[in-house]
Formats: structure tokens, C-alpha cells, sequence
């Protein structure tokens, strides 16, 4: 079981990465969920991950406040907003898909500001 927690927690760990550079796969949690397996499988793994530069100070701050830091709430709801409506725009033709990318537009940001702002 402890093996297969260090995988699964490693697949979340490079899903969250990932993350950081598309807009539609969420960072933080996955991140938190490579930080749960880490901890019930590997404690070297689990501290690693929490002292890494950027990536711990995510989990961190998500742990102890239930926050999002300003700069990465601006930057993730940008993100989300020029990518569905670029492809609402230039990409997908039916006007039903370009009006189902706006919504999801509106469902992520709206999920991204239900959170504190951490200052």
C-alpha cells in the first residue's frame, strides 16, 4: 500500500505541475493530494514536497489559512479566461460550445474567488 500511495501521490504531484502551466487542470489540489499520500506512505517525500521553493508554500498556505494568494488567484482566473475564450473564439465553431466555455469560464473563476485571499 505504501508503494502505491508514492505513486499516486507522484502522478498528483506532476498533474498539479502541470497544472501551473494549463489553465483548466487545478494546481492546489492536486498538490494537496500528493502532499495526503506523502504523508501516510513517506515522511522524507512528504517534507521534501513541503519545503520545496513554490510548490510547498502552495500546500502551506492552503493548510493553515484555506487561502489563495493574491497573485495566484489574478494569475489563474487570467489564464482561465484568455484560454476558453481564445478557443471559444478562434478554435470551436457551434455556438453552443462557444456559450459552454464561458460558463465553465464563469463556474472556475467564481470557484478560484470563493477562496480567501491570502495577503
Amino acid at each position: 500500500m505504501k508503494y502505491l500511495l508514492i505513486i499516486f501521490g507522484s502522478i498528483c504531484l506532476a498533474l498539479g505541475v502541470i497544472g501551473i502551466f494549463l489553465p483548466l487542470l487545478p494546481t492546489t489540489p492536486f498538490l494537496l493530494l500528493a502532499a495526503a499520500c506523502y504523508v501516510r506512505s513517506s515522511e522524507k517525500l512528504y517534507l521534501w514536497l513541503i519545503r520545496q521553493k513554490h510548490l510547498g508554500t502552495y500546500i502551506r498556505h492552503f493548510r493553515e489559512h484555506r487561502a489563495i494568494p493574491l497573485h495566484a488567484k489574478i494569475i489563474s482566473v487570467s489564464m482561465v479566461w484568455i484560454t476558453l475564450t481564445y478557443c471559444a473564439i478562434a478554435i470551436i465553431d457551434p455556438i453552443w460550445f462557444k456559450a459552454l466555455f464561458i460558463l465553465l469560464a464563469i463556474g472556475i473563476s467564481w470557484h478560484i474567488l470563493s477562496y480567501k485571499t491570502l495577503k
